[in-house]
């Protein structure tokens, strides 16, 4: 692993025990509570956004991992925004992916 990756496997790893923090009080305060949506979208945002800036060698090694869906989830989160994102499914993805 280069020192690239390295760097953002760190922050990978910080967005998600940000988002596990924020999210701590359950489902009913994440769909209640539009800071800690925000909160989470963002980290969500810049978590999938470094995964793009992995290299690929690093990416070959965890084929497990849909990297074209996280990259897809990414551009939702930037771009459609102003349709609305469905909270359901993201406390979905934080519930069986990140929890």
């Amino acid at each position: 692993m280069n020192e690239r990756d390295f760097v953002y496997i760190q922050h990978i790893l910080e967005c998600i025990n940000k988002i596990n923090n924020y999210a701590k009080n359950g489902k009913n305060d994440f769909y209640n509570n539009e800071m800690v949506q925000d909160a989470i979208l963002r980290r969500l945002q810049t978590m999938a956004e470094s995964t793009q800036r992995l290299s690929t060698e690093i990416k070959d090694t965890l084929p497990n991992i849909n990297w074209q869906g996280l990259s897809g989830f990414r551009n939702i989160l930037v771009h459609d925004y102003l349709d609305g994102i469905d909270i359901e499914n993201v406390w979905y993805l934080i519930e069986n992916y990140l929890i």
